[in-house]
């Protein structure tokens, strides 16, 4: 993947040029190549790829674009007043800038693949067949990838696979349905054209394209095409189950024999600052992400039984027996983040910070910094100290788009749904729980349909938290208008207080939390209040200038 940077500081951007009656005006440009004369060889056709692999460094509201969902989701809060803060809270519109941004960053991605597959065909008669095939069908499947995004976030998109003229661009939207068609359609030619593992790191593969495909399968309740996907991979036997689950998500993930596919980063083309979303003050972080006290809550004991029915579950020291996965996706009080331990409650003015083998006791700034607290959480997944305190605001850690352990609960669901209850559904889910970091108990078999569509909604919560799935699965479950709507919650945090909730929520079956029933319960910030209207919120607004600019567009009930 790296191969791909050296040509994007010359790429260039090549995808409408304009018509003249003058002839000098139609003259080529001498000193840099042009939309009219390319593709003119395989160098050509390679910088346009990388182009369209350099659409994936997308950054809205200050984070990668495929983990922002979550954060309106209730795994997540944005604090900065932004609009993804605003959808959230179920208060986006058409003018929404962050809702607006994928349409038009995702329409550019895709229109460069149409203009590789509009203008450069004759390529292939004139350099290795294979290597073309492989280059149109890297590029193709972010088509289709982006594509499915925009189906899932718009509904009814237009449907656009080749470079469009003047007189073409009032294009209406057609049937998600249709669009989801050509996305399984496409994946499925491409996917012998690609390796089923690449040693040049980064690229689209075989194992990328099936794994796409029991995503989007599985998305679109295409249970069959799902499971078969996913069990086409597992088969294949090219990816298995990483013994260290938080090394995944750091500069080693590189090298897991878990990871499928990162986005590739690196110093001087491009970096990103996801330390300083995630990490506290006293780290050099902004913390301006923040997990909610449902989200700790979901975890269960070590037993594997929720914390309102496990004997091992203690409320004043909530982080103990806890699901290894806790520790691993979050930063909780009293877990060290970098140099300190992490310490939020509000009487904690101090803290404990570690120079080598010696610790003192240093001023706790996270105590009472609004900023630094508010809920009393933060995010550790996707951060490495490996460069610290170098890249908090600049790190080059490549960061991972698809794993092993989503198509292993991909599988699962997909196989639940179709009621074929046989042992591999069992073994898929076990696979990640019994990983030598988590060593959760197995889930034994013989349970029902429904036990079972309860159990992997669950894993999913806790295996892939914060890997921007969870937005997508309060919708796709039709449960977003349950979970969505009321407070976002924070730890206790008051003077006097012990910190700590007095009795356990009441967990659902999918990992709910209820706070209802507790005593200290209005003890709890409140970071701020959310709706979510049904009829509405499942869909994104159509941005309103594309209405204005295309009229043959329509837009999504309630906007």
């Amino acid at each position: 993947m790296k191969n791909l940077f050296k040509y994007i500081l010359i790429l260039p951007v090549l995808f409408f040029s304009a018509a003249c009656e003058d002839e000098f005006l139609e003259r080529m440009p001498l000193d840099s190549p042009s939309s009219e004369t390319y593709f003119e060889n395989e160098t050509e056709l390679e910088m346009a790829v990388t182009g369209v692999y350099n659409r994936l460094w997308y950054w809205p509201a200050g984070i990668a674009w495929f983990l922002s969902f979550d954060f309106a989701s209730d795994d997540g809060w944005d604090r900065n007043g932004s609009p993804l803060q605003a959808l959230g809270r179920g208060e986006q519109n058409a003018d929404n800038g962050f809702t607006n941004g994928f349409w038009s960053h995702f329409y550019r991605a895709i229109n460069r693949t149409n203009f590789i597959t509009s203008r450069g065909s004759h390529l292939r008669d004139e350099m290795d067949p294979a290597k073309y095939d492989r280059l149109v069908g890297e590029a193709r499947f972010i088509r289709a990838y982006f594509f499915a995004y925009l189906a899932e976030l718009y509904g009814d998109v237009p449907l656009v696979t080749n470079t469009l003229t003047l007189e073409e661009s009032q294009t209406p939207r057609s049937p998600k349905s249709e669009v989801i068609d050509f996305v399984m359609s496409e994946l499925n030619e491409i996917k012998d054209y690609l390796p089923m593992d690449a040693s040049d790191k980064g690229r689209i593969t075989q194992g990328t394209v099936l794994a796409m495909m029991s995503r989007v399968a599985l998305w679109n309740e295409r249970w069959e095409e799902a499971a078969s996907a996913a069990k086409e991979l597992m088969d294949s036997e090219a990816y298995t189950v990483d013994p260290d689950y938080e090394g995944m998500f750091t500069f080693a993930g590189d090298n897991s024999p878990e990871v499928i596919t990162r986005i590739q980063y690196l110093r001087g083309v491009q970096t990103h600052n996801m330390p300083r979303n995630f990490w506290s003050r006293m780290a050099l972080g902004h913390s301006n992400k923040k997990p909610p006290q449902d989200m700790v809550d979901t975890y269960d004991c070590i037993d594997g039984l929720p914390i309102d029915e496990s004997p091992l579950y203690d409320p004043q020291n909530p982080f103990e027996n806890r699901d290894p996965r806790l520790d691993y996706t979050l930063v909780v009080p009293g877990s060290r983040l970098v140099n300190w331990i992490f310490e939020t409650h509000s009487d904690s003015t101090m803290t404990w910070e570690f120079r080598g083998d010696d610790s003192v006791r240093v001023e706790n700034i996270e105590a009472q910094h609004a900023y630094a607290s508010f809920t009393g959480y933060l995010y550790r997944k996707h951060v490495d100290l490996a460069n610290y305190p170098t890249d908090v605001g600049s790190t080059d850690q490549n960061l991972t788009i698809f794993r092993l352990g989503e198509v292993l609960l991909n599988y699962a669901e997909a196989k639940v749904e179709l009621n074929q209850l046989d042992e591999s559904v069992y073994e898929a889910i076990n696979a990640l729980r019994q990983r030598e970091s988590v060593q959760m108990p197995v889930i034994e078999s013989g349970k029902t349909q429904e036990e079972l569509r309860n159990l992997v909604r669950k894993e999913r919560r806790h295996e892939l938290g914060i890997e921007g799935f969870r937005y997508f699965d309060i919708r796709r479950w039709g449960i977003a208008e349950d979970v969505m709507p009321g407070p976002y919650r924070g730890r206790v945090n008051r003077y006097g207080e012990g910190g700590w909730l007095d009795e356990p929520p009441m967990i659902d079956p999918i990992g709910t939390p209820s706070y209802d029933h507790i005593s200290n319960a209005d003890e709890m910030v409140v970071v701020e209040t959310r709706d979510f209207n049904p009829s509405r919120d499942y869909l994104w607004p159509i941005p309103r200038i594309e209405l204005e600019t295309n009229t043959a567009l329509t837009q999504n009930p309630g906007y």
